[in-house]
């Protein structure tokens, strides 16, 4: 433990305790000896103008006044370490977002790891963060999206939705960023359509701040209308999926999770069977289809029919 590292811990000791504590006490704790606590004291004192003071009754060391807080900004290793982490995902999960901005913070960190012995940025370096079928929202249109959301302001978009393969033109109040299977939506309220709608960022093709406020909508109705049911689309569920994995498959499937309200158990035979709450079956189509001859879709039959149908078309390509 180096220097600065004991008086940050010396801090953090003062700070979360109401009683005065021994001096032999903060030698074991900050490991070291009387004369090193003797001169990480003085420079408390001296250079962070730190409230330390000595009660001769009790015995011990003690803050004199409360919500005393070390000038600056201050880290321990395991924050910086997690800091570097954070710094890599964001960068990985949106190229270019905020790249100039951050720099700065990333070169401290990493100079800052360098003097704790920590590699410097070389955990953002052993971090591998594959992305699959990510499509890439435009960097100046996130950034837009972005701040609107935070400052709580309308957004007047042109989006081209590829089902129907339309354009349209709206103006939305943003709730929330979503990012989901390595890509980014915007959970909205729909001005033009009056109803929570959700957008893919990288169908946005412009995006312009209307400086009015948003219409805010309680966090309570958005959970309950995008996490009601299984996968990205919203609305209130409707059907109960019913889905048996073979044995094999099973080992993998138990132990993920696809939905809060999902409903598992083990047969006897050994397959294993999930009950998913959904709405709109398209997402879910797309999921089951991956998984061929190791799930079994059991209800409901307009389900279990739809994705015989898809197999059966499937097959005819390969004979």
């Amino acid at each position: 433990m180096d220097r600065m590292q004991r008086i940050f811990k010396l801090h953090q000791i003062l700070a979360g305790r109401r009683y005065p504590i021994p001096r032999s006490q903060l030698e074991t704790e900050l490991e070291c000896s009387r004369a090193t606590l003797t001169r990480i004291l003085d420079e408390m004192r001296t250079f962070f103008d730190a409230p330390i003071e000595f009660d001769k009754e009790a015995g011990g060391y003690t803050y004199s006044r409360d919500a005393y807080e070390l000038p600056g900004l201050w880290f321990t290793p395991s924050e910086l370490l997690a800091l570097s982490a954070a710094q890599k995902l964001l960068a990985e999960a949106q190229p270019g977002l905020l790249e100039g901005q951050l720099a700065p913070l990333k070169n401290r960190i990493d100079k800052l790891l360098g003097q704790e012995h920590l590699g410097s940025g070389e955990l953002a370096n052993r971090l591998r963060i594959l992305r699959m079928a990510a499509r890439q929202p435009a960097t100046h249109i996130f950034q837009t999206v972005a701040g609107a959301t935070a400052q709580r302001q309308r957004l007047a978009i042109e989006y081209h939705g590829r089902e129907r393969d339309a354009v349209t033109q709206r103006t939305v109040s943003p709730q929330r960023l979503v990012h989901y299977r390595d890509n980014w939506y915007l959970d909205a309220w729909c001005h033009d359509r009056d109803a929570l709608r959700n957008f893919a960022l990288d169908r946005i093709r412009s995006a312009k701040a209307l400086g009015q406020p948003t219409r805010d909508i309680p966090d309570a109705e958005i959970d309950t209308h995008y996490t009601a049911t299984y996968g990205l689309f919203g609305g209130p569920a409707r059907h109960s999926a019913i889905l048996r994995f073979t044995p094999e498959r099973a080992r993998w499937i138990a132990d993920e999770r696809w939905h809060p309200d999902q409903q598992d158990r083990w047969l006897d035979d050994g397959r294993f069977e999930r009950t998913l709450p959904y709405a709109d079956p398209r997402e879910l189509i797309l999921d089951i289809q991956k998984y061929g001859p190791d799930v079994e879709v059991v209800a409901p039959p307009e389900l279990r029919e739809e994705i015989a149908q898809r197999l059966a078309a499937a097959a005819v390509q390969y004979k």
